[in-house]
């Protein structure tokens, strides 16, 4: 049950944490970077950038292995810039302590209460 636990943590946390494409001409959309690594106890990274200013990074690992409390941490970021030209940032944790997002905006944005509202949930 602990693992079932831990992986619909992990998945929530992915789902939460992916921001709306905004891509007006998708077929002119390209990757920039894209890099992922992981090992074979629970720990990973990736990063992905592309030409319409989007930009993922993650990592997690799990930590307390085999204990009762045993949980994956994860903390990352995305951004993107928006259809008014503004960039927003979103930075996160995801651990036992739940999801914890910090919003930050560029010069000129304001991000809609219902953006805020849904995502601290």
């Amino acid at each position: 049950m602990r693992k079932l636990n831990l992986i619909l943590l992990s998945l929530i946390a992915l789902a939460v944490a992916a921001p709306p494409p905004i891509i007006k001409y998708p077929q002119d959309v390209q990757i920039l970077r894209y890099e992922y690594d992981t090992d074979d106890i629970g720990k990973y990274r990736y990063v992905f950038e592309q030409t319409d200013g989007q930009r993922q990074e993650q990592q997690g690992e799990l930590k307390n292995v085999g204990s009762e409390n045993e949980h994956i941490a994860v903390t990352g970021s995305y951004s993107w810039v928006g259809p008014d030209g503004v960039s927003y940032r979103i930075t996160y944790v995801a651990d036992e302590n739940g999801y914890q997002p910090e919003i930050e905006e560029g010069p000129g944005g304001a991000i809609p209460p219902a953006v805020v509202a849904s995502l601290l949930g």
